[in-house]
C-alpha cells in the first residue's frame, strides 16, 4: 500500500476486504505487542525500561466499534522491515488499510449569551 507524503497514519482495520470481522478478536493488541520494540530512539532496554509498552508508532484502539491498528508512518524511515511487516500483514490477512491523520477532539463551543 502507498500512502500519500502528507499522511501521518495508516489504520489498519480488523474488517476484512470481504467485510468479515477479523479473528482473534485480540489480534490489534497482538500485533502491537510484536511491534513494541521499535520505537523513536531505540529499543526500550536501550532507554533503560524493561517493561512492555506499546510503540508510539504502532497503537491498538478501537474506531467505531472496530479494532484498528494505528501505526505512524514515521516508521516506514526509521524500521523499513518493520513497517514491511506491518503492512504485509495486513495484505496476508486481506484487511481494509486506509491512511490519514487522528485529529484531536474539539474543546466544546464557548456559548455567547
Amino acid at each position: 500500500m502507498a500512502t500519500s507524503p502528507t499522511s501521518k497514519q495508516v489504520f489498519i482495520q480488523g474488517v476484512t476486504l470481504d467485510g468479515r470481522r477479523f479473528r482473534p478478536s485480540d489480534w490489534a493488541e497482538r500485533l502491537a505487542g510484536v511491534m513494541s520494540q521499535f520505537r523513536p530512539g531505540g529499543s526500550l532496554a536501550r532507554h533503560g525500561h524493561h517493561h512492555i509498552q506499546y510503540s508510539p508508532w504502532c497503537i491498538p484502539t478501537v474506531m467505531n466499534g472496530v479494532k484498528v491498528v494505528i501505526v505512524h508512518t514515521d516508521l516506514r524511515e526509521e524500521e523499513p522491515m518493520a513497517w514491511e511487516f506491518v503492512m504485509n500483514f495486513a495484505k496476508d490477512n486481506q484487511l481494509q488499510v486506509a491512511e490519514g491523520c487522528v485529529l484531536p477532539d474539539e474543546p466544546p463551543a464557548k456559548k455567547t449569551d
